[in-house]
């Protein structure tokens, strides 16, 4: 059997499982869940890295584009959770996308100041 013919019938398989099983969809959205805690610890623990490996770089920037830096990976952190609820309404929309521009405006402030001779 061909191996992308396996994979369309595996795949097939699970579908079915999951909707012909009662408690299927259940079951789904809960291995759907761990997957997103372990790439939300996977991601937590790259950073915790790159700070470790980078701390250095960080405190040369000064303070206040260490600020300017943590302010905008702040902001644009709350901005992409609160996501859902923003873009409900037109005003939302488009305060999500000036939070967003602000804080990709921020990264690209402090990353021009640090590359300055």
């Amino acid at each position: 059997m061909n191996q992308t013919v396996r994979n369309v019938v595996i795949i097939l398989a699970l579908a079915a499982a999951v909707a012909v099983v009662p408690g299927g969809s259940n079951a789904s959205d809960a291995i759907l869940q761990t997957l997103v805690v372990v790439m939300l610890g996977a991601l937590a623990y790259l950073a915790v890295r790159l700070y470790r490996e980078r701390k250095s770089d960080l405190y040369g920037l000064g303070d206040r584009n260490r600020a300017i830096l943590y302010g905008s990976a702040g902001m644009g952190t709350i901005a992409l959770v609160g996501t859902d609820r923003m873009w409900d309404t037109g005003a939302g929309s488009i305060a999500w996308l000036a939070l967003i521009a602000l804080a990709c405006f921020g990264v690209y402030h402090v990353y021009r100041r640090a590359r300055e001779y």
